[in-house]
């Protein structure tokens, strides 16, 4: 029990920076969707999408393989120097070339007119690339001040750029307050390139603050372990980049398999909706930051076993709670955070939250493979869900839209949950609880599914039963725990 504490104490520093930002960007989609239309969104929502692909690629698994050899090698200095360096020789190239054919991906991606936007988002990826070793540093070092300051510099310093060009500056316009100003640095229409600029400007400040962990190789590069640090993380690479098609992929493919005429709109309406389902992920993303480095801290222990599958059992409690609240909060408070224009796509919510929460699932039964070194049977599992993905986006985009892209990513996170916990419980098996596991996803499931049953047509009344609903849920959760708690 004292292993949970540290985990969720860990989940709760690194996790702060990454739920407040999410949580603000989050608040950024309502400025987004109620100022911009459903088409000028689906150009941003197609735009993070390729950076979440190429995000992937210039990382190449490196992040998780400097936590594995940080554990493995004696000289972690020469672990920290040969990645570190590894990454910012792949992110400068990457930066270069990019910077020189923009206007040829430009057109590829039919944003001919926009080769800017290429020039930005490559410098994005390759800071953001370079900075996340540097970060990594500061999580094994367990420097939890000065890693959550920066991360929440970064996050504060995007939504203040965001705020200044959406609102300030055509308010300080509109009122001809320090109009030289404001003509140098805004062109006097609203549009998605000032969300572009803000992400740009907020992640050369975290590369700036991280200078000193930066400036901290003091190791040549050992091109041994470089070798050994690439066998162990290109098959994770080959994972993330098939993860990233299960995310993300069904956003580009709306995009081409739609009409012209409303494609960018319907992409702009689904990317809007995913986001309310990000309550989930916003915690996934926390406990992830915690959670890796942690498992391979608990492998040596002769509990580790005992300890993941306690780490299951509180996980899916939380993520359970998540669901359910956001799905009963959903129609009388959540859905005024988007816009009206983007409303229509509210029934795809409860789909995406349910598959996130499979995929926080498999999150954790992953451990198994990166223990085991298994990274190829884990790169394995992510292509067979890939191949998922495109399959049924391809079947279902031009029939239903983007409620196949929804229903795909459940089938997708659902499979790839299973087959992991299959090879899992062969090469690592790992008690987990079942009858609590399935017991508290399958009671809040039972307890939205009562709740849409009563259909209360008072928004008053249908929120004072559904608060209701969850406290019960809560209640049913501390009787079943009570032991275990008292131990924590």
């Amino acid at each position: 029990m004292n292993q949970i504490k540290k985990l969720a104490g860990q989940t709760a520093l690194y996790g702060l920076p990454s739920i407040i930002g999410r949580s603000l960007n989050y608040f950024l989609v309502p400025l987004y969707t109620y100022k911009l239309s459903t088409g000028a969104y689906g150009v941003v929502t197609e735009m993070y999408a390729y950076v979440a692909f190429l995000l992937v690629i210039l990382m190449y698994g490196m992040e998780t393989a400097f936590f594995r050899y940080s554990e493995l090698e004696e000289n972690k200095n020469k672990v920290y120097s040969t990645n570190l360096i590894s990454i910012l020789f792949t992110s400068v190239v990457f930066i270069f070339l990019i910077s020189i054919f923009s206007q040829d991906v430009a057109n590829l991606i039919k944003h001919p007119n926009n080769n800017e936007y290429i020039i930005w988002f490559g410098l994005i990826l390759g800071l953001d690339a370079i900075s996340s070793i540097p970060f990594a540093k500061l999580r094994i070092e367990n420097k939890v001040k000065r890693f959550v300051s920066i991360k929440l510099v970064n996050i504060s310093a995007n939504i203040g750029f965001n705020l200044f060009f959406i609102l300030l500056c055509p308010w300080l316009l509109k009122n001809d307050i320090l109009p030289g100003f404001v003509n140098l640095v805004f062109d006097g229409e609203i549009g998605v390139k000032y969300i572009f600029i803000s992400n740009l400007l907020a992640s050369s400040i975290a590369v700036v603050l991280l200078f000193p962990e930066i400036f901290q190789i003091k190791e040549k590069i050992d091109f041994r372990l470089l070798k050994k640090l690439l066998i162990y993380a290109l098959p994770l690479m080959v994972l993330g980049i098939a993860g990233i098609v299960n995310e993300t992929l069904d956003r580009v493919l709306l995009k081409y398999l739609l009409p012209e005429n409303i494609a960018l709109s319907q992409l702009g309406i689904y990317g809007a909706c995913y986001k309310v389902s990000i309550l989930i992920t916003i915690f996934i993303q926390a406990y992830r930051y915690a959670a890796e480095p942690f498992f391979f801290k608990q492998a040596n222990s002769k509990d580790a076993k005992q300890i993941y599958a306690d780490v299951m059992n509180y996980f899916v409690i939380i993520v359970s709670f998540i669901f359910l609240g956001t799905l009963l909060y959903l129609d009388d408070i959540i859905i005024y955070f988007i816009g009206p224009d983007f409303r229509e796509g509210a029934n795809v919510i409860p789909i995406l939250l349910l598959a996130n929460l499979f995929l926080g699932i498999f999150y954790n039964l992953s451990i198994w493979y990166k223990l085991t070194n298994k990274t190829l049977l884990g790169a394995y599992i992510a292509i067979i869900g890939a191949g998922i993905t495109i399959a049924l986006n391809i079947y279902w985009i031009p029939r239903i839209g983007y409620i196949g892209s929804a229903w795909a990513t459940l089938i997708c996170y659902a499979a790839m949950m299973l087959i992991s916990f299959i090879l899992g419980q062969k090469y690592y098996p790992v008690k987990y609880n079942f009858k609590k596991i399935i017991g508290y996803l399958g009671l809040a499931i039972l307890l939205y599914a009562f709740s849409k049953f009563l259909n209360f047509s008072t928004p008053a009344l249908r929120l004072s039963v559904n608060t209701a609903i969850i406290f019960f849920y809560l209640i049913i959760v501390y009787f079943i725990e009570k032991p275990d708690f008292k131990k924590v």
